[in-house]
């Protein structure tokens, strides 16, 4: 299989596992590369890195949330596994340029 191939397999395992804890140790193992050269893969194929590209999809995935849902902002956040509300406003408000409170109120 190729990398762009191998990337597409990894980025639909790591879509359906964003509520879960994701180091970038296991998600190498699971990959089966180093995590040296998966950093590089990933990036060669997305232009994102790991880390990165993880935290947008959860970013992405608690607005829908947000939207869609009456549920807490603080369980939306420790869902997608945001150590605090405060951490998951930041990174929101950096990603969307609103808070999740306001994300909510004008969606």
């Amino acid at each position: 299989m190729d990398q762009a191939g191998i990337i597409r397999d990894l980025l639909i395992w790591l879509e359906g596992h964003l509520d879960q804890p994701l180091s970038l140790d296991n998600v190498a193992a699971k990959a089966g590369y180093s995590k040296w050269h998966l950093q590089r893969m990933f990036k060669d194929v997305t232009g994102h890195a790991i880390g990165a590209y993880i935290r947008a999809r959860r970013l992405s995935k608690s607005a829908v949330a947000l939207r869609l849902t009456a549920r807490p902002i603080l369980d939306i956040a420790l869902q997608y596994r945001f150590d605090s509300q405060q951490t998951f406003t930041r990174a929101f408000k950096k990603q969307f340029a609103q808070t999740p409170a306001l994300y909510r109120r004008f969606s």
